[in-house]
């Protein structure tokens, strides 16, 4: 059976990638200033961040229900008889219920799933779903196997400026000053679906090394079976630049 596995941008997949790996994505708007722009017409992430860096006023709207069943006429159309498409997690948009009420008008050909995913951990379900195609699973197999363990992942993360959250509604402007003042720095955790705050830690490298001994915690109790099966992913992101990113990587390997 022929399935295309649809994604969107907050899988952190970008074109080049999409391509090589045979995904389809539906873009999410990014409104910079009011004017909207999609990854598809140039929109990169060094342009991204540059934009956002400079103080621009920038917003995401989801898709429209239009846009998306567009993509799946034009992917069945296409000679494909099924498709699973995994798009942000319910818990932060309201895209993938709105994707699940317009999937029921088409017999059971799109399979919508509900992940409860966002960034590494939504990536590392689009790779699941095309593994499994590939291994002969229908999209409705793929569907229920996706959400069967869509809790069984946690993203820690922290942020170098609070300017960022304060913008995005995440914290107040209070509580902004006073931690730019402190130079503190909060550790934000994503595990069921929500973004919720975990910790604050003085500077940087304390919240680096907090994130990191959180995780080798998690993987020696709550998926010590697991992990000693080889069956743990451990991802990192990052919106730092490339020698950055590969000190933090670095890190994480040696711990």
């Amino acid at each position: 059976m022929k399935i295309a596995i649809l994604t969107d941008s907050n899988a952190g997949i970008d074109i080049n990638e999409a391509k090589e790996l045979g995904v389809h994505l539906a873009y999410t708007p990014i409104v910079i200033e009011e004017e909207t722009f999609y990854q598809e017409d140039g929109l990169t992430k060094e342009k991204f961040y540059a934009e956002l860096k400079s103080d621009k006023n920038i917003t995401t709207s989801m898709p429209s229900p239009g846009d998306i069943m567009d993509r799946w006429d034009k992917l069945l159309d296409e000679g494909y008889e099924q498709i699973v498409y995994i798009p942000l997690s319910s818990g932060l948009s309201n895209s993938c219920h709105a994707a699940i009420q317009l999937s029921e008008e088409y017999d059971g050909k799109v399979q919508v799933v509900d992940n409860h995913r966002i960034s590494v951990t939504m990536r590392q379900a689009v790779l699941d779903a095309i593994w499994m195609a590939d291994n002969g699973k229908d999209a409705k197999e793929i569907k229920e196997a996706l959400e069967a363990n869509a809790f069984d992942s946690i993203i820690y993360l922290t942020v170098d400026d609070l300017k960022y959250l304060k913008k995005g509604g995440r914290i107040s402007s209070s509580v902004a000053l006073v931690g730019g003042m402190l130079k503190v720095k909060p550790i934000l955790k994503f595990d069921i679906g929500t973004l919720d705050s975990f910790k604050n830690c003085r500077g940087l490298i304390k919240a680096k090394t907090v994130m990191i001994e959180e995780v080798k915690r998690i993987v020696t109790t709550d998926y010590a079976e697991d992990f000693e099966k080889g069956n743990v992913h451990i991802l990192a992101a990052s919106s730092a630049d490339e020698e950055e990113t590969k000190k933090w990587v670095n890190e994480i390997q040696e711990a």
